[in-house]
């Protein structure tokens, strides 16, 4: 069982970090950072500080695992801070493992929130027996053109600020992940959404519910075969979560990191596998063809896989909570979270 941090309050005090890449504190991304943090404290009703190191820019941040591990262990340890929110993924931040004290953690249990290589310090607060948020960043989904998504403004609402069960998660309407380049002139100019087919059962039948564990799928891969990665006894009743990045990655990809839980004996263990959209919804196909190819291959024709779901890279955005109980209800091609995301 892991811990639920505290809820959120208007007035409460915001930290953001920089635990992957350093793009916030790039002098041309200035304005977006300042996007975000305006959105949080409008929004949101929320007071930002931003971690020492987190804006020192991307070269630097490379180069200073450790500084960025210092930031993510000072935001944890400040009496003052009630949540921490990354500003946005990368590729690194597995070197964060080495200056990171998971004591810290389990003696502070706060909100943290972020997606993408922010799947790292997901487990690390995972391994330390807190809950975490699979959810938006500061320069992506808070900064987002013109204004929030309506459907992400919910899902922080019903997820962080209220102990009342989150329940269904519908699908959002609209997506999008159409790059526009970040740059100030097109902070006026809203993406374009495109109409959202809703979620797709890929095989199961019933009810089945489990314990919600995941994240990027090529993020896990740096975990694997780590003290990171999870014990036997957290994949046994769970619902498994992945998503995949805007590196988009080869169909063959996904059936063999998929046979490698399966020959962990992980796809035995857990009730039902979640799917988010592809980004850009290339090779939504080719990706179920493989899901399915992996199932039928190791005999769980009948595990529930839900398909299609709004975490992950593109917007809008849904929020999971590591180790919140979650239903996969393939009846009615449904998701809900039977719990608080806090307390």
């Amino acid at each position: 069982m892991l811990i639920k941090p505290k809820k959120l309050c208007p007035g409460d005090k915001i930290a953001t970090v920089s635990p992957s890449w350093g793009g916030a504190g790039e002098p041309e991304l200035q304005w977006r950072y300042n996007q975000g943090v305006e959105r949080l404290e409008r929004v949101f009703g929320l007071e930002v500080i931003p971690m020492p190191n987190s804006l020192k820019g991307a070269e630097y941040l490379s180069k200073h695992p450790e500084a960025r591990a210092d930031d993510l262990m000072s935001a944890f340890k400040d009496k003052r801070i009630k949540g921490i929110i990354a500003n946005i993924g990368g590729e690194d931040s597995i070197r964060l493992h080495p200056y990171i004290d998971l004591n810290v953690i389990r003696e502070n249990p706060k909100i943290f929130m972020g997606y993408s290589d922010v799947t790292i310090s997901h487990l690390l607060c995972h391994k330390a027996g807190i809950s975490s948020y699979y959810g938006p960043a500061i320069l992506t989904d808070f900064a987002e053109n013109v204004e929030m998504h309506s459907y992400t403004v919910e899902m922080i609402h019903r997820t962080l600020f209220t102990d009342e069960v989150i329940g269904q998660i519908q699908p959002a309407e609209e997506w999008t992940s159409e790059h526009l380049e970040w740059n100030e002139a097109n902070k006026n100019v809203r993406r374009k959404m495109v109409k959202n087919q809703g979620y797709e059962l890929l095989q199961g039948s019933g009810i089945v519910r489990g314990t919600l564990i995941g994240g990027c799928i090529e993020v896990l891969e740096f975990a694997k075969g780590t003290d990171l990665w999870p014990d036997k006894k957290y994949w046994e009743d769970s619902i498994l979560f992945f998503e995949t990045s805007e590196e988009k990655p080869e169909p063959d990809k996904i059936r063999r990191w998929l046979r490698n839980y399966a020959v962990q004996g992980i796809l035995d263990k857990t009730k039902g596998i979640v799917f988010a959209k592809p980004q850009d919804e290339q090779y939504y196909v080719e990706y179920k063809v493989e899901i399915l190819k992996v199932l039928k291959e190791y005999r769980l024709e009948n595990l529930p896989i839900l398909y299609n779901m709004n975490f992950g890279h593109t917007e809008p955005k849904a929020i999971l909570p590591y180790g919140a109980l979650a239903e996969i209800d393939c009846e009615n091609q449904a998701f809900s979270i039977l719990e608080s995301g806090v307390q």
